[in-house]
């Protein structure tokens, strides 16, 4: 029979336990991705400094824990602190043979949403890209044939007609391009996991930003200088931030700032379902001052497909989201009018590796 412990971490929406003091004694893997913090660094701290509830609940929290009885709230905005309220639906309950520990429950469809972030691209968008993969296998080659038909056609064709067979060969190699980003996601290879200085990859993809797609934008660096070592793939990791950016300078229009933000966290660690651990202090932040996500994908723009732009593939944050799963990190976004920020939260690489780096320079 599975124990308490596997069915705690199995929960899919955030649970706290609260002891009777009204301080968080423990919280499931749910939890800490929705609170956006580890069970070591919120252990201890009173529920109600963490958990913004928009309507007054004290004194019916505390009916509950006296009679023992269950209390819920639907319909209600939620805030952590860390980015806009969220409409919940929060039931707390009494833990029989617990004296006076409650445990709360969190769930709301946005919600819904954002938890898949931790474990990659969920099954459905890996059925969609599989589905995806194959289609643009299959296209390819007619639009080939499409495309050196209407080049044929051109060469005897009046200044005129010409415009259309162009169109047809834009139009052509725009979709092989989709295409190829497609096959792009699917192929991309496991991550070669190296020493990562994480300050040089964000500066790479700076300078490719400030010289092309994001010439109108102010970019601004506050960087801690004692990060350690990551655990990655430049490489790819360089594709991720290079994404970001470029999202961000689309988003800002004319002109914008985007500030690129490192800074380490001890507490940081995140627990899996399977009840293993994994340490991410190494977080990166790309805030831009645009406009914000739109309400209606915020909660969905790490699935394929999922695009807020006229015209977008929708597959630029996918990429980035399976890049860092793959990784072993953590993508979130946090977004509203004037501020958008999507923090990255990766392992660092382990001491003793850097120690023999270190030795060897």
């Amino acid at each position: 029979m599975m124990n308490d412990l596997a069915i705690w971490n199995s929960l899919p929406i955030p649970a706290i336990l609260v002891d009777g003091s009204d301080r968080v004694e423990d919280i499931n893997p749910a939890a800490e991705n929705f609170l956006n913090t580890s069970v070591k660094s919120i252990r201890g701290v009173p529920i109600w400094d963490k958990l913004m509830v928009d309507a007054p609940l004290e004194e019916a929290f505390e009916r509950a824990r006296s009679f023992s009885t269950p209390l819920f709230v639907n319909d209600v905005d939620i805030g952590t602190g860390d980015g806009p309220p969220m409409q919940c639906n929060l039931k707390i309950a009494p833990v029989s043979n617990a004296s006076e520990k409650m445990i709360f429950l969190i769930s709301s469809r946005e919600l819904a949403g954002r938890m898949t972030r931790s474990n990659g691209v969920k099954s459905s968008a890996k059925s969609a890209i599989g589905m995806a993969e194959m289609l643009a296998h299959e296209i390819k080659n007619p639009l080939a044939g499409i495309t050196g038909a209407a080049q044929l056609l051109s060469m005897n064709l009046s200044p005129d007609d010409l415009e259309l067979t162009d169109l047809i060969v834009e139009e052509s190699r725009r979709i092989v391009k989709l295409l190829e980003q497609v096959e792009q996601f699917g192929n991309l290879s496991p991550p070669q996991r190296e020493p990562v200085n994480i300050h040089d990859v964000l500066d790479k993809a700076r300078r490719s930003a400030v010289v092309g797609f994001g010439a109108h934008m102010t970019v601004i660096e506050d960087y801690d200088p004692s990060l350690p070592l990551a655990q990655g793939d430049a490489d790819q990791l360089l594709q991720v931030v290079l994404n970001l950016l470029k999202n961000a300078s689309e988003a800002a229009g004319d002109a914008g700032t985007i500030r690129l933000r490192t800074y380490y966290e001890h507490s940081f660690r995140l627990r899996r379902s399977d009840g293993t651990g994994q340490a991410l202090p190494l977080q990166i932040e790309v805030i831009d001052d645009g406009p914000g996500l739109p309400q209606d994908i915020k909660g969905d723009v790490f699935d394929p497909f999922v695009s807020g732009r006229e015209n977008g593939t929708g597959l630029g944050l996918a990429l980035v989201s399976k890049i860092i799963s793959d990784h072993d990190g953590l993508i979130t976004v946090d977004s509203v009018p004037g501020r958008t920020v999507f923090r990255i939260s990766l392992p660092r690489m382990p001491r003793d590796t850097n120690k023999k780096r270190k030795e060897t320079t």
